[in-house]
């Protein structure tokens, strides 16, 4: 390896950029905004993505985001509670599904953007 790495930040598209801002606000994502219609989304101060004021349906639907999380269950129960499907038109959050490596959730984002929400089994 030349050089090892500090991050690795995809980039993901908006079909409404103010409403995708909103929706990664209401899940208590920080907002740093770079200039118009381009913004670091981050959970934390090492893990984030670009949010980019930029659509292209295909792109959209088929991007996939996965964050590990350390208690799915809790992490699944505070994301019911705040109502994303009845606040952001085309939003979707799925039960948790089982699996051989671990469990994980899904969520579509307004843009159609599937986050996958993890936790592995040790």
């Amino acid at each position: 390896m030349i050089q090892p790495g500090k991050s690795i930040r995809t980039f993901i598209g908006a079909k409404n950029f103010e409403e995708s801002c909103r929706f990664y606000e209401t899940l208590e994502f920080q907002l740093n905004h770079h200039g118009k219609g381009f913004a670091y989304v981050s959970i934390s101060p090492e893990i984030g993505f670009y949010l980019q004021d930029y659509y292209v349906k295909s792109w959209c639907e088929n991007s996939m985001v996965f964050l590990e999380v350390e208690d799915l269950e809790a992490y699944l129960e505070k994301i019911i509670s705040l109502d994303l499907p009845e606040k952001f038109p085309g939003v979707k959050v799925s039960p948790i599904r089982k699996d051989t490596w671990g469990n994980e959730f899904f969520i579509h984002d307004p843009a159609g953007v599937l986050w996958h929400i993890g936790q592995f089994t040790p």
